[in-house]
């Protein structure tokens, strides 16, 4: 999944504007490996020099995740920000949400843009 976003929109990993999200976290497996590919990119690493500058950019700027139960929240948390034991990097964009009833209702686009601002 993450290999046909590249393919249908070459050098989105390399935009500093672009957004993710996933709107059902399981694992936090998906946003992991955008992650890693925003933060590999060559162009992000010239944005952004300094390793934790562009972390936080990326977490606080570029993904986002909703998960729909408090258990699988958890799971994807913990799996997402293992490396930040400190908790230094924000997690503002991460919410315990069951986006498929706002889905189903189509007001899916109003709840984000309530939730996140």
């Amino acid at each position: 999944m993450v290999d046909m976003l590249e393919t249908e929109e070459p050098g989105c990993y390399d935009d500093p504007d672009k957004t993710f999200i996933d709107l059902y976290m399981k694992s936090g497996l998906y946003i992991t490996e955008i992650v890693k590919r925003l933060y590999r990119s060559e162009n992000m690493k010239k944005l952004f020099p300094n390793n934790e500058e562009r972390l936080e950019h990326i977490f606080a700027k570029q993904v986002y995740g909703l998960a729909p139960t408090e258990i699988i929240y958890r799971i994807a948390m913990n799996y997402i920000f293992g490396f930040d034991k400190d908790s230094k990097v924000s997690r503002e964009h991460f919410k315990l949400l069951d986006a498929l009833e706002y889905a189903k209702k189509g007001t899916l686009e109003e709840k984000l843009n309530e939730i996140f601002e």
